[in-house]
C-alpha cells in the first residue's frame, strides 16, 4: 500500500473533485487555487480576501463578543470558545493584516485576560502546552506572538521530544499535547524568524512522532488509538494522523520510510469518488457545522489530504531522480 502512495499521477484529484473542492467557502477555495490547481498568487490573495468578508470567515467574526471572546457562556473550561475560533480563524488563512483580523486582535489583545490565574494577558498563555501551543500559534499568526509563551514551551520539553499536559508527574510525551505544541513554534518561527532553539525543539518533537510512524507505540510497535486514523475536521486539540502529516508538509519536512505507512494510510481512506469523508467529529468544535455528518464527504480533509500527498510523492521522486544521476 505504501508504494501506491509515491506516485503522486495515481492520486492526482479527478477534474470532477477539483470542481467540487473549488465550490466552497472562500476559506477552502483559496488554498484549492494555492496548493491545487497552483493559480497565479494574484488570483489566489483576492479570493483569500474573501475570507473575513463573506462565508464561514465572516460569519465566526460576527460571533465574537464587545469583550473580545466567543461563547464565553457556553465555555466549559475557560476561553475554550475563544481558543478554538481564533485556530479556526487561522485555518480558513483569514489575513492578518486584513481590517477584520486587526479589530479582532485588537479585542482580544486589549479586553481578554485570564482572570482565573493572574489576569495576564491572553497571549501570554495559561498551564496547559497543549492549549498554549494552540495560543502561540494564533497569537504569531495574527501579529502578537509571545516570546514568554513561547520561553515557557521550550522549558516543558520532555526527554523523548515531546510535551504532555499531565507533566509533572508524567515523563513520556502525548501525540495530542505534541501536535499542538509544534504547530504553535512553527507559526512563532515563521513570524519572529529562525530561531536555533526552536528549530532544535521542533527537530526533535518531529523526531517523536516519525520514529513512532506517526501513530504507533515505540516500544511494542502497536497502534495507540484507532481513533487517529479517523480524521476530524476541526481538530481542536486533537491528533490524527492527516493532522500530523500535514504539519509536517507545512514544516517543509523531508519524508522518508518513517512515514510512508501512515502516508499509505491516508491514501486508502479516500473513497472511489475520490473524496475523503468526515470522520469522528469532536465535540469541542465552534458552534455551527461547516460540513455534513460524519461519514460524508469533507472538503477539507479531501483538501489536506491531497496536499500530504502531493507532498510526499514529489519528495520521494525527487529522491529517485537524484538516485539515478
Amino acid at each position: 500500500m505504501a508504494d501506491q502512495a509515491l506516485d503522486w499521477r495515481h492520486w492526482r484529484p479527478k477534474k470532477s473533485v477539483t470542481k467540487w473542492l473549488l465550490d466552497a467557502d472562500p476559506s477552502i477555495r483559496w488554498q484549492v487555487m494555492r496548493d491545487i490547481t497552483r493559480e497565479p498568487e494574484e488570483i489566489v490573495d483576492a479570493e483569500r480576501a474573501r475570507v473575513g468578508e463573506e462565508g464561514w470567515g465572516a460569519r465566526l467574526l460576527s460571533l465574537q463578543a464587545p469583550d473580545g471572546r466567543w461563547g464565553a457562556d457556553l465555555d466549559p473550561w475557560p476561553l475554550k470558545h475563544t481558543i478554538f475560533s481564533l485556530v479556526l480563524l487561522r485555518d480558513f488563512g483569514l489575513n492578518p493584516t486584513s481590517r477584520e483580523a486587526r479589530g479582532m486582535i485588537d479585542l482580544v489583545r486589549d479586553r481578554v485576560t485570564w482572570q482565573q490565574l493572574d489576569g495576564r494577558p491572553f497571549f501570554d498563555g495559561e498551564t496547559e502546552p497543549c492549549i498554549n501551543g494552540r495560543i502561540l500559534e494564533v497569537g504569531a499568526y495574527f501579529g502578537a506572538p509571545s516570546d514568554r509563551l513561547a520561553d515557557r514551551l521550550l522549558g516543558e520539553q520532555l526527554e523523548d521530544g515531546g510535551w504532555n499536559c499531565e507533566a509533572p508527574p508524567s515523563r513520556r510525551s502525548s501525540f495530542h499535547s505534541t501536535i499542538c505544541v509544534l504547530e504553535g513554534l512553527l507559526a512563532f518561527e515563521k513570524a519572529k524568524g529562525a530561531d536555533a532553539a526552536v528549530s532544535e525543539a521542533r527537530s526533535r518533537a518531529e523526531a517523536y512522532l516519525m520514529d513512532r510512524g506517526m501513530f504507533r507505540s515505540l516500544s511494542t510497535g502497536q497502534l495507540i488509538d484507532r481513533n487517529w486514523m479517523r480524521f476530524s475536521f476541526p481538530p481542536t486539540w486533537h491528533y490524527d494522523i492527516l493532522r500530523g502529516l500535514d504539519y509536517l508538509r507545512s514544516a517543509g519536512v523531508h519524508p522518508d520510510e518513517r512515514i510512508a505507512e501512515a502516508v499509505a494510510w491516508v491514501a486508502k481512506k479516500r473513497h472511489q469518488n475520490g473524496r475523503w469523508p468526515l470522520q469522528n467529529p469532536h465535540a469541542d468544535r465552534i458552534d455551527f457545522d461547516m460540513e455534513g455528518r460524519a461519514g460524508t464527504a469533507s472538503r477539507w480533509n479531501t483538501l489536506r489530504a491531497l496536499r500530504v500527498l502531493d507532498w510526499y510523492s514529489a519528495a520521494k521522486e525527487n529522491d529517485i531522480t537524484r538516485s539515478t544521476v
